[in-house]
């Protein structure tokens, strides 16, 4: 019997043995209509004794027929042989239609009856009328239906070994069970020795059996590790912590229901969300991936870096000795502690966690097998015949010596002692490794994939030398984890009170170095005596992973990035987990010995890409792939590693940012000595509302920004994957496997703690991700290189105070004076404090986002200026619905326009004849003027401004700045620039050009509507139709919201009359261009008052309900023009609903075989206990949470369009192959 039901017994039958079993006695009609019955005096009755005395024996009667029901899978095969059922009264039958639908007293007791009628005890039974027997053989059709489901859902949930018998028989012996029975509750301790029990003489009997049944399971398991490994003795019971049997009652319920009742769809999704839950994820070889999983192998997995061996061996065996806790074990945790003793060469270990995985009810896999055959090949003499004997097991499991080779992740010479050990036994063994790499057959790339026969794919401009040499640096600056550049700031002249601030700072990180490092010490000594306690706490193996010093260099770097105005300690904490976690997984390759190989396979591969060597016919993924298999032997360049969840990386970073609060501190008078001399901390912790919740702040003192400000350093430390890289990126050849050469990459990237979507694509077959993966790597081996007249200019700005309206952010010095006054002033009236109240908060709020975007623009620049001479390369991947992003998130070509106008192609080419007039085409649509014009009307628009064009590339700042009143006005500026240097050179058909053109869609998702609808019209308005001037929906939209607001404006309508004028097309773009990926008029109305703030003339009284008006008209203008697009959306809309409302998350496949799912799950709120405070962690990705129908329905339109538009994408990047 399942888990569930027995838990359901002890509850009841605690209830039972509270009111006492000493009576059977009938139900009556007055009885139960007391019982449904509230009567409520003011006057205090007296209690009637005899009466409350035959409740309570009537009710415990039904409460041991309850307990015989929920021991049976199959309620009308329950029996009750003592009590005795008359029939019920009209009465009870005229109850109000509520009342009805439950399960009433007599209804429960006519379901303990297996026949139409019968007698028990010589009492004749009566069924009910004929209203209760349908409703009753609704419900039981209904029971039949789900019951299956549940129970099929229970024994998946208790394959980890989790007791399945209620009885308690193959409990660990040591423990306090309950045995449960039908008339009486007894307690159960079994110690080792014959045990007491008080049961009934059925019961006695069900446990003698379910006993007998576990020696038998006993001695299988002792049969079945004496054919696997022959050391191996027989196991008596009391050898064994817990043997896993199903009951009479699991097998019983294993039947199939073949009558199913026929529902309608609401009704039938209700039932299969509550039948059939989501079952916890699992990995290919069914490793579960829940928080308590996760949290147990990254444990074992850090206890084994550090080679803690009695710590792993004492945690796995916890956790396995509580049927509780066993249920979080998966077969990858024995394996980790597996290895751990493989490599020491214990087979007497190894043997004893085979027993173990035998207990809990797991199968070896592959890789048990391969740490078996490993500690073989350890052992200075290992007898042939238990590796025969092994061998012949994995046989007899469906395994073979080839899957071990080829599905294993090996470390350091892991496969060579494997092999060893099968060479003992069949000493010409040679690993077959498939030199055939399977082709994508998809319908959309299948030609693409087919006709490669003689194809060749273009080279990079440099040499085999120099992309080793470049592999090298790269791989230095991802080994160090950091680096540390000059900043731009750095180029303003030093005064003497900067000086004097630098050296005060650097004096203090001194200081501060030394305490964290000293108390850290302290901290691991405490936590290494007192970390057996809670081995789900336990931080000590994560403190021990690193040197302490990387610790500490973590937290003062996390440290210098804090903002003055504070963070938030889970966000703090969380990246200063993460930043441990990156490099962990570091030192973890370094460990595994895979770097050597790694460098070996690049060199190889740059042949591939250098211009000095012959030409090959093999994609990047292909020739990859290929040189792995060349080079199979040593360690494996993939890592089986298990990601941190979330909660672990919080939890690790909280304490070291407590580290860092209590002990950092500067003296008092450290800038007035006139003050009093006392220490003080650095770091204040806080609280703050944000949404009306109260959350943990991280503030800096005032002393120590103001220190900061003024000292403006001249070195920004970054993390290594923030930069983009010197070395183009490795390709990627499966979802674990690409972008940078060591630091850690997701192939989809997704919220912190999600892992479904790597779980979905790892069980992917490999060819249908082909076309995916070489997309991304055709996107990241696009060499870059810096605008550096551009970067100049820009550099230039913003040391000077910058420029808002060129999007470059002014200093803090620049900022608003945040007003201060007395709030007990008695000068001041209510209103005048409501007023500087609120004048501070915005005073405060402009700050802050002034500090945000100097800095946004301060890492950007200092990352360009020092690329400025450098080649680089972008490494790409993908979001859950398939969109392409580089990887380093400042500074990339995806980014704003002063980004956008930073960068250029590191390759060049000839403009040839036409590509002078297709730049300044480029140029005319950057200045976002003549939308509607002819490409024609364009080139002769551009013709007439030369000479501004000229003049602003030749005076850009001094000029007559034309450029600046683009709409993207450094692009503009880099365009005007290229023009020049190619309209001045001798022949510009031959001009080489860096120079890259960005392309967009004419409102993209709305081209995607209106194809899959077939819209004519729209499609027409979105250029997806041939017309002979380029259509612009976004005027267009304009033009039908003038139309409607002249005509309400006729009628006198004053909002209407308040907008004449001030309708243009970029008013309404953002809220066109959104309304297709699922804007609400809510989120389109606050869009259109930031663009009505930003004209001057519009009067600022009339906003609100100016924004108001103008988001109706917009989508009522958007329904008029895109007929079919609302359609599509609601479609898809009750599609995702229906889909979320049976239990199951919203999954699809694009059309180039990327499976994607929509990891929206209702939150699940857990608190984390730190010593500075309790943390509350949100996780709304959890996938054993059901899904959250609200945004699984509205999320889908947009993101399935979504999907859609990456497909294109990818598509074109596939072809630019050839």
């Amino acid at each position: 019997m399942s888990h569930f039901v027995f838990q359901h017994q002890i509850q009841t039958a605690e209830l039972v043995n509270f009111l006492g079993h000493r009576f059977i006695c009938r139900f009556s009609d007055k009885t139960w209509a007391t019982v449904y019955q509230r009567h409520y005096s003011a006057i205090p009755k007296k209690e009637d004794g005899k009466k409350r005395f035959w409740e309570q024996s009537q009710l415990l009667d039904v409460l041991e027929s309850r307990i015989q029901q929920l021991q049976s899978d199959s309620v009308v095969d329950v029996k009750h042989s003592k009590v005795q059922i008359i029939k019920m009264q009209q009465k009870i039958q005229k109850t109000s239609p509520g009342n009805s639908q439950k399960n009433l007293p007599g209804e429960k007791a006519e379901m303990l009856k297996s026949g139409p009628s019968a007698k028990k005890g010589g009492t004749e039974v009566v069924m009910p009328s004929k209203t209760h027997a349908s409703r009753w053989m609704e419900k039981l059709k209904r029971e039949k239906w789900i019951n299956p489901k549940k129970q099929t859902s229970h024994r998946t949930h208790d394959k980890t070994g989790v007791g399945k018998s209620s009885k308690g028989s193959s409990m660990r012996p040591g423990t306090s069970t309950k045995t449960i029975t039908t008339g009486k509750i007894s307690e159960t301790k079994t110690k080792g020795e014959d045990s007491k029990t008080s049961a009934s003489t059925t019961t006695s009997s069900k446990v003698s059996a379910v006993q007998k049944k576990s020696k038998k399971k006993v001695s299988r398991v002792s049969e079945s590790l004496a054919v696997r490994f022959p050391g191996v003795q027989k196991i008596s019971s009391s050898e064994v912590g817990c043997v896993s049997e199903m009951s009479t009652q699991e097998k019983l319920a294993d039947k199939e229901f073949d009558e199913v009742e026929e529902l309608d769809v609401d009704h039938e999704i209700d039932q299969q969300s509550l039948s059939a839950p989501e079952k916890l994820l699992e990995d290919k070889e069914g490793n579960r991936y829940g928080d308590p999983q996760l949290r147990i192998r990254c444990y074992l997995e850090a206890c084994v870096f550090i080679d803690d061996v009695a710590r792993a061996q004492s945690c796995l065996l916890s956790y396995h000795r509580q049927l509780s806790k066993r249920m979080h074990l998966s077969i990858s945790a024995y394996n980790i502690v597996m290895r751990m003793w493989a490599k020491r060469g214990s087979f007497n270990h190894i043997r004893r966690l085979f027993v173990l995985i035998e207990e809990a009810g797991l199968k070896p896999n592959v890789a048990s097998y391969s740490a078996a055959l490993e500690c073989m090949g350890r052992m200075p003499e290992c007898q042939t015949w238990i590796i025969k004997r092994c061998l012949q097991q994995m046989e007899v499991d469906g395994l073979s010596v080839d899957d071990v080779f080829r599905q294993c992740v090996f470390k350091k010479d892991e496969r060579e002692m494997v092999l060893r050990a099968v060479r003992l036994v069949h000493p010409e063994y040679q690993p077959s490794v498939s030199k055939d790499q399977p082709v994508c057959s998809l319908p959309l790339v299948k030609q693409f994939y087919a006709e490669r026969e003689g194809a060749t794919y273009p080279k990079l401009d440099f040499s085999l030398k120099e992309l080793q040499d470049r592999f090298r640096l790269q791989l230095g600056m991802e080994k160090a984890t950091t680096i540390t550049i000059d900043s731009v700031e750095a180029l303003k002249p030093v005064t003497e009170n900067m000086a004097k601030m630098r050296e005060l700072l650097a004096t203090q990180r001194k200081h501060w170095e030394k305490a964290l490092l000293q108390t850290l010490k302290e901290k691991k000594q405490i936590l290494s005596s007192n970390s057996q306690k809670s081995w789900s706490t336990c931080i000590y193996p994560y403190l021990s992973i690193l040197d302490d010093q990387d610790y500490v260099n973590i937290m003062l770097q996390g440290l210098d990035k804090l903002s003055p105005s504070g963070e938030s300690l889970l966000i703090m904490a969380e990246e200063m987990g993460n930043r441990v976690y990156n490099l962990y997984s570091i030192r973890q390759k370094s460990h595994s010995q895979m770097i050597e190989k790694l460098g070996s396979i690049y060199n190889s591969y740059s042949e591939l890409l250098a211009n000095d060597t012959e030409t090959n016919g093999m994609l990047p993924r292909e020739c990859w792939a290929s040189l792995e298999m060349q080079r199979s032997s040593g360690p494996s360049l993939l890592s089986d590693d298990t990601p941190w969840p979330m909660v672990l990386m919080v939890q690790l970073g909280s304490f070291l940012v407590d580290l860092m609060v209590r002990e950092l501190k500067i003296w008092s008078n450290i800038l007035n000595p006139a003050q009093e001399k006392k220490l003080i901390p650095v770091l204040y912790h806080m609280y703050t509302f944000r949404s009306n919740h109260k959350i943990g702040f991280i503030k800096p003192h005032p002393i120590v920004t103001q220190i900061q400000r003024v000292a403006t350093e001249t070195k920004l430390t970054f993390d290594s994957y923030v930069m983009p890289m010197l070395c183009p990126p490795v390709p990627w050849t499966s979802p674990k496997s690409g972008a940078y050469l060591l630091t850690p990459t997701k192939l989809m990237r997704s919220t912190d703690g999600a892992i479904q979507h790597q779980l979905l694509l790892e069980k992917s077959r490999d060819e249908d991700l082909h076309a995916v993966l070489d997309s991304l790597n055709q996107v990241g081996s696009c060499p870059w290189k810096i605008n550096k007249p551009l970067l100049d200019i820009i550099i230039s700005i913003f040391n000077d105070k910058g420029n808002d309206k060129l999007c470059i952010p002014p200093p803090l010095s620049e900022a608003p004076e945040v007003p201060r006054f007395n709030p007990h002033d008695p000068s001041y009236t209510q209103v005048e404090k409501a007023y500087m109240k609120r004048e501070g908060i915005k005073a405060k709020k402009k700050v802050a986002e002034m500090h945000s975007l100097r800095m946004d623009a301060l890492y950007k620049l200092s990352i360009a200026n020092h690329m400025r001479d450098e080649i680089f390369w972008f490494p790409h991947n993908m979001d859950f619905r398939g969109r392409t992003y580089p990887r380093p998130p400042y500074f990339n070509h995806l980014g704003s326009d002063v980004t956008r106008g930073l960068l250029l192609f590191a390759e060049g080419q000839p403009l040839g004849p036409k590509g002078l007039d297709w730049l300044k085409i480029h140029l005319v649509n950057l200045t976002g003027l003549k939308k509607r014009s002819s490409l024609a009307g364009r080139l002769e628009y551009a013709e007439s401004i030369m000479e501004d064009i000229l003049d602003s590339a030749d005076h850009p700042l001094d000029g007559r700045k034309w450029w600046m009143n683009a709409d993207e006005p450094w692009q503009a500026l880099a365009c005007c620039m290229e023009i020049a240097n190619a309209s001045r050179s001798p022949d510009h058909t031959k001009f080489i050009s860096y120079f890259p053109v960005h392309q967009d869609g004419s409102c993209n998702g709305l081209q995607h509507y209106a194809a899959l609808g077939r819209d004519v019209i729209g499609a027409t308005s979105v250029n997806l139709m041939p017309c002979e001037l380029p259509q612009d929906v976004y005027s267009g939209v304009a033009q039908q919201v003038e139309e409607f607001r002249a005509r309400d404006a006729e009628k006198g309508l004053k909002i209407a009359q308040v907008l004449e004028g001030f309708i243009s097309r970029k008013v309404v773009k953002q809220t066109v261009m959104t309304v297709v990926y699922g804007v609400t008029r809510y989120g389109g109305r606050l869009q259109i008052e930031k663009r009505l703030k930003e004209i001057d003339d519009f009067p600022k009284d009339y906003i609100w309900d100016a924004s108001h008006y103008l988001v109706k008209q917009v989508f009522s203008s958007l329904k008029e023009m895109f007929t079919g697009t609302r359609e599509i959306q609601e479609w898809l809309t009750e599609s995702a609903r229906l889909i979320a409302k049976s239990g199951r998350t919203v999954e699809w496949v694009t059309p180039l075989g990327l499976p994607i799912v929509q990891p929206y799950h209702r939150i699940k709120n857990q608190t984390l206990k730190s010593s500075m405070q309790n943390l509350s962690i949100h996780i709304s990705h959890d996938a054993n949470e059901k899904p959250d129908s609200m945004k699984q329905k509205n999320a889908f339109p947009p993101n399935f369009i979504h999907s859609l538009d990456s497909t294109h994408m990818m598509l074109t990047s596939l072809h630019c192959y050839r």
